[in-house]
Order: C-alpha cells, then structure tokens, then sequence
C-alpha cells in the first residue's frame, strides 16, 4: 500500500472522513498540491476511486508529479527527480522508446509507472475552468463515477476560490462563502470526503508570517463550514527567534520542513503542529513526519 501521511491519519482520528470537508490552506509555493496529490495516490492505491478537480495542472503536470512521487516512496531520496521524468515525458532525454524504456536506468522510475498503472484506472482527472467547473459540475461527476464505478470517490479540488459560481456575485468573500457552502452541503449529500485547497489572501502571503486560518482567501464561512482545516507554513517562517540565533545553521535546515497545523478538528484535537521534510526534486514531501520539537512564533523576527 502506497506510503501515507500516518501521524497526521492519527491526530485526525482515522484519516479523512466521508461527508466532510477538508480546507488545505497554505502561501503560494510551499507544495499545497504536492500535499494534496500525495494524499489523493494514497488513497487510490488503497482501492478507493478518486477524482481530482485540477485548475491549474494539466494531465502531463499530473502524471509527471506522481511518477515522481512514487519513484521517492520506492527508492527514497535516491528516487528520479522531477526534472528527469519530465524530460522523458517530453522527449527532450535524447532516448528512445516508450516511456518505461526511458525510465528503465532511473532509480524507481520503471517502478513507479507500474505502481501508477495499479490504480490509474481509479483516479479520475477533472481539467477544470473558472469559467466552466461549478459546484454543480462537481456533483455531476462525482455521480457518474458512482455509476461507473458502483463507489462514491474522495473528491478534491485545487483549488477553492477558481470555482464557477453562476449569476455570482462580483464581491470575492460573497462568491467564496457560495462555493463553500456548496462543498460542504455536497460533502453532506453524497456522504464523500472533499478535499478543497484554499489560496492565502495577501497578508498570508508576506514572507516570514505565519499564516493562520483567517488568511485564507475569502470569507469567514471559510473557516465555520469545514470540518477540518491544515495549515501550511515555511518552518523558517514560524520557527522562534532562539532557535536562530543561538544556532545560525538551523536557519538553511528549516528552510527544508514545512509545518503543516491542524488548525480546526471537529472530530479529534486540533492546534497540533506537525512537520514534513521537503523533497521537491521529487515533488513530493517525505510521508514520516513528526510533531515539531521547536517554539513556533506568528512572525519571524530574525533576518539573515
């Protein structure tokens, strides 16, 4: 089974639920979607159907970040990067033949296509619009895969605020609290966890502040619809000024740990926070995180 994020499943009680929402907020760049794809290939390895609603990624993006993702699980930091796969997806190796073949001299790369091959045909990608993919869009599809499939799939959608909301208003927090009382209410219905990413809003996205679950970009219905809310943060960014000082060289190693809070659990504890190691080379996170030994602080106040 495909590697997991198992102290987070242990703080959340279980995992995610059926007939909840999940918000994934985090600043532009710290691997929101990293996270979210890791999350969304764990569970179609574990034989649930999934469907992931991309705004932003096109089929190729996506399936370059999963063979990367599972070439790290099979071969760890030793695995292909990113940059590698992606040559061998684009032709531009200088090799020839199919893309195994390409493959077939990197660490965990073969590998890794056949792992994806398990479960491709549960995991559903959604190339999704803001002028096209609505709330509505989203229970359509997750209806069909019932049909097809005879099982309700685990939904994300990446992300939140590039949703269609038809005759919405112009007003972003009014569209937003539409949107997420949408999910939430098909979250309900249909009994299938969603799994939304929320962008920051501009004071979550200033560099060395800690972002909080009222950055999210939007309103407050935010943060009072969802079950369960992750916030990600640069450890650099949150860690407290003593761990800096006193130890100059902590500064470069925290710059490679993400902090991932659960800032708001209905079903366990929350204000749990949580660090994974960054291996973005391989557009992945290390699944085997733990709970951050340091004092974390809203704003960083130590500058290199």
């Amino acid at each position: 089974m495909a590697d997991r994020f198992r102290l987070l499943d242990v703080y959340l009680s279980g995992g995610l639920r059926s007939g909840e929402l999940i918000l994934l907020g985090g600043p532009q760049g710290l691997g929101k979607t990293t996270f979210a794809l890791q999350i969304l290939r764990h569970v179609a390895d574990s034989g649930r159907s999934v469907v992931y609603f991309s705004f932003e990624h096109d089929p190729q993006t996506v399936l370059e970040r999963l063979i990367a993702i599972e070439a790290g699980a099979i071969a760890g930091s030793a695995g292909v990067s990113l940059n590698r796969v992606r040559e061998a997806l684009e032709d531009s190796d200088g090799l020839t033949g199919t893309l195994a073949e390409r493959l077939a001299h990197t660490e965990g790369g073969a590998e890794a296509l056949q792992v994806l091959q398990g479960y491709g045909d549960r995991m559903l990608l959604h190339r999704s619009s803001g002028n096209s993919t609505s709330v509505d869009v989203v229970r359509d599809v997750v209806q069909e895969v019932r049909t097809s499939t005879g099982q309700l799939p685990f939904v994300v959608v990446d992300y939140l605020q590039k949703m269609r909301v038809p005759n919405g208003s112009a007003v972003e927090d009014e569209r937003v609290t539409t949107v997420v009382e949408g999910l939430k209410d098909l979250a309900l219905e249909l009994n299938v966890p969603v799994l939304a990413v929320v962008a920051a809003d501009k004071e979550g996205l200033v560099s060395g502040k800690r972002m909080r679950v009222h950055n999210l970009r939007g309103s407050s219905a935010l943060a009072y619809e969802a079950d369960t809310v992750l916030i990600m943060n640069d450890k650099y960014d949150v860690v407290a000024r003593h761990h800096l000082v006193y130890n100059v060289g902590n500064a470069e190693r925290f710059h490679g740990w993400a902090v991932l809070t659960i800032e708001k659990n209905r079903s366990g504890l929350d204000k749990i926070d949580l660090e994974f190691e960054k291996r973005f080379d391989q557009g992945r996170f290390e699944v085997n995180g733990k709970q951050v030994a340091e004092q974390l602080v809203d704003e960083r106040v130590f500058v290199e």
